[in-house]
């Protein structure tokens, strides 16, 4: 199993960009594809964007399409999410997940789970 530690959260103005990163430990996280979710105070958890592999596929959630990016590095075993043109609604807590499999939107489908880490956007 891979243990996961997110970073790179903060406090930002709407328009900023704001990039997390994700580490994980373990020999097998090329073995997993990858996730980004978030939850803001008193709502569900919510899928972001997703990665396989390999990193040659990715796909996302409709709030932050063509505004977030994800991508990984494998050799660095860490994850990304690229997030541009924030907006205070994209502010909450951040998770990074290995996915059970690649595709999935569930927060059901999910091996590990990060700690999260705040993105906090003011308008």
């Amino acid at each position: 199993q891979v243990q996961l530690v997110e970073s790179g959260g903060g406090l930002v103005q709407a328009g900023d960009s704001l990039r997390l990163s994700c580490a994980a430990s373990g020999r097998t996280f090329s073995g997993y594809p990858m996730g980004w979710f978030r939850q803001a105070p008193g709502e569900e958890r919510e899928f972001v964007a997703g990665i396989n592999r390999s990193g040659e596929s990715t796909y996302y959630g409709d709030s932050v399409k063509g505004r977030f990016t994800i991508s990984r590095d494998n050799a660095k075993n860490t994850v990304y999410l690229q997030m541009n043109n924030l907006k205070p609604e994209d502010t909450a807590v951040y998770y990074c997940a290995a996915l059970a499999y690649f595709g999935t939107m569930s927060k059901k489908s999910i091996d590990t789970w990060g700690q999260g880490t705040q993105v906090t956007v003011s308008s």
